[in-house]
């Protein structure tokens, strides 16, 4: 018995007198509390024997290990076998040591019920105390809070939410009719989720919790705009994904994010297909450090490639990601490249060295303003010299499937970013036939929260104390979570068999001014705090993207976000020149917009 606590020696104490008040309390009931002279004394002697024997019993099914204000029905299972235990123990005891005197029978038999319910009854009564106060939900300490959702979810959150003294839980909203009017946890559900407005002036409600993270996005989408209306704060608990994986618990409550708005239903992949795909074969990206590169590596990571090369331009944005990956995959085996994707003796030397089997081509220049000014032969020769030399460098050392990211800037292009993407495309489609390489392109819109989108610099302006300024009152983009993205350039890197062009199902595009207008919102603020200024578009900005060429129509596939784009092809003769001019002295922004005239009939330079 080394190292016993103090809790534990008041725990043992605890058992031992309550076994010394079960013991007495069957007499005193067996006799009708008047417990003749004789028994009363026989009570005691046997007492000596009683209590050091369930005493131990208790300690060999450790009884005394546990915590009481965690006390579950695992304890009472544990208490409830230790007393039938020690009752048998006794009742053997008697027999072998055959006393003058005789226990009454009923005395043995009531023992144990009353002992049972004091031990189990004071650990409960102890856990109910620790938890909410001897008058549970009805405490008045905490700011009134109502939970919207009335699920499993929101039955764990309502437990948790009992603990606390920052909270007093008054009420569940839940659309299932049949749920109305009962109790869980001891609170009721008060009605359905359009009756938040009325609750929340009836009691005085300033802030709700949304419990829903197994519904579907239009169904969270929904409440989190009735939170709005009702002019309420409101806290989420984490996604479904996160609480299945157990990375965190539905205690965790967050602030609504933009993606709780924008983001969109899990995206279901073929892992058995992606394990075969990525688990124990060296996989590369190139743009390792950037928004979509970072991701596709944690991703990638968890299906335990053999190798993971991560190539980067940037020191910096690779020594970030070498840091995260190490704290979270510990045994991953991957190696940190830095490399220009046009240095083609660089790309040749990791690929002979390493011997990639797949390869994610994420790196490239994509700020479309940045690129549109002082930088445009930058832009065409990174994106599309860089991506040949890369794609080249793939055929020649076996890569087996070569997966470039394009964006949805590559249609219609207005700019000099979206054209050299689009050029990206065909060099990766005219190499095709030539080599056993399969390429494949992803098309997609923005992502939320990647480096040098709106959001960032939206948060940053909110914070400053505005104006936020868009460029445009009429101007749309399309959205997606980066992980979906992610998510769904793996899937069309495994389902592609070489020159397709899969175009991602976006969902319907959004005003950037609503955009930022919920932004205000989530911050607790309002139009009145935070200006909006609209600034005029912007060099190559145009007020639409779209997915699709207007000679372009799409097949679908058996994912149902992922078509595939039936794009104009070009042959070997214009490849060569177009590399010619790649490979060129550097030109002005001008000639450059000249010059992809001539390339892309569909480029149409905004003025």
């Amino acid at each position: 018995m080394t190292n016993v606590s103090f809790r534990t020696v008041l725990a043992v104490a605890h058992d031992a007198i309550a076994a010394i008040l079960a013991w007495s309390f069957a007499y005193l009931l067996r006799f009708n509390f008047d417990v003749p002279a004789n028994f009363s004394a026989e009570m005691l002697e046997t007492l000596a024997w009683i209590v050091p024997l369930e005493m131990l019993v208790f300690w060999q099914f450790k009884l005394y290990q546990g915590i009481w204000r965690y006390a579950s029905t695992a304890d009472l299972r544990r208490i409830f076998l230790a007393v039938v235990l020690s009752a048998a123990a006794i009742s053997l005891l008697f027999l072998m040591l055959q006393f003058k005197f005789v226990v009454p029978r009923t005395v043995l038999v009531l023992n144990p019920m009353l002992l049972m319910l004091i031990m189990g009854g004071s650990r409960f009564i102890y856990r109910l105390w620790k938890e909410q106060g001897l008058v549970g939900g009805m405490r008045l300490n905490g700011e009134p809070v109502l939970v919207m959702g009335a699920g499993d979810a929101a039955v764990s959150l309502a437990k948790e939410l009992a603990k606390s003294s920052h909270w007093q839980l008054v009420g569940f909203l839940d659309d299932n009719r049949q749920s109305h009017g009962r109790t869980l946890n001891g609170i009721r559900v008060l009605g359905d989720l359009t009756s938040l407005s009325k609750w929340t002036e009836r009691l005085s409600i300033k802030q709700v919790i949304i419990a829903m993270p197994s519904s579907s996005h239009q169904q969270r989408k929904r409440a989190i705009q009735l939170c709005n209306t009702a002019k309420v704060s409101v806290l989420t608990v984490p996604s479904f994904d996160d609480l299945m994986s157990g990375k965190v618990s539905v205690s965790q409550l967050r602030a609504i994010e933009l993606d709780d708005l924008l983001g969109r239903d899990p995206v279901i992949l073929d892992t058995a297909g992606l394990h075969g795909l990525l688990t124990r074969q060296v996989v590369m990206v190139t743009g390792a450090g950037g928004s979509i590169g970072s991701e596709l590596c944690r991703q990638i990571a968890r299906y335990s490639p053999a190798k993971l090369m991560l190539y980067e331009q940037s020191e910096f944005a690779l020594y970030t990601l070498e840091q995260e990956l190490k704290a979270t995959f510990p045994a991953l085996n991957f190696i940190c490249l830095v490399g220009d994707v046009r240095d083609a003796a660089r790309v040749a030397e990791v690929m002979q060295l390493h011997q990639p089997a797949t390869l994610f081509h994420a790196a490239a220049y994509k700020h479309v303003p940045m690129m549109e000014q002082h930088n445009a032969w930058q832009a065409i020769r990174n994106n599309v010299l860089g991506t040949w030399t890369i794609a080249r460098a793939a055929q020649q050392f076996g890569v087996t499937k070569f997966v470039m990211i394009s964006t949805d800037k590559a249609v219609n292009p207005t700019n000099v970013m979206g054209a050299s993407k689009r050029l990206a495309e065909l060099v990766c489609q005219t190499l095709q036939p030539s080599g056993s390489t399969r390429f494949i392109m992803v098309r997609f819109g923005n992502v939320l929260g990647s480096t040098g989108s709106v959001i960032p610099k939206f948060r940053a302006q909110i914070a400053h104390g505005g104006p936020i300024t868009v460029t445009h009152p009429d101007i749309t983009r399309y959205f997606m979570s980066i992980p979906e993205a992610a998510q769904l350039v793996l899937q069309a890197g495994l389902m592609g068999q070489g020159g397709e062009i899969f175009v991602l199902d976006m969902g319907q595009p959004v005003k950037i001014v609503d955009l930022a207008k919920d932004l205000i919102r989530l911050s607790g603020l309002t139009e009145d705090d935070i200006k909006i200024e609209f600034s005029g578009l912007r060099p190559g900005e145009k007020l639409y993207e779209e997915l699709l060429a207007d000679n372009e129509h799409t097949l679908p596939t058996p994912h149902p976000k992922l078509r595939i784009a039936q794009a104009q092809l070009a042959d070997e003769a214009w490849l060569k020149q177009l590399l010619e001019w790649t490979t060129a002295a550097s030109m002005s922004d001008e000639d450059v917009r000249n010059a992809l005239r001539g390339w892309l009939p569909e480029y149409q330079p905004s003025s």
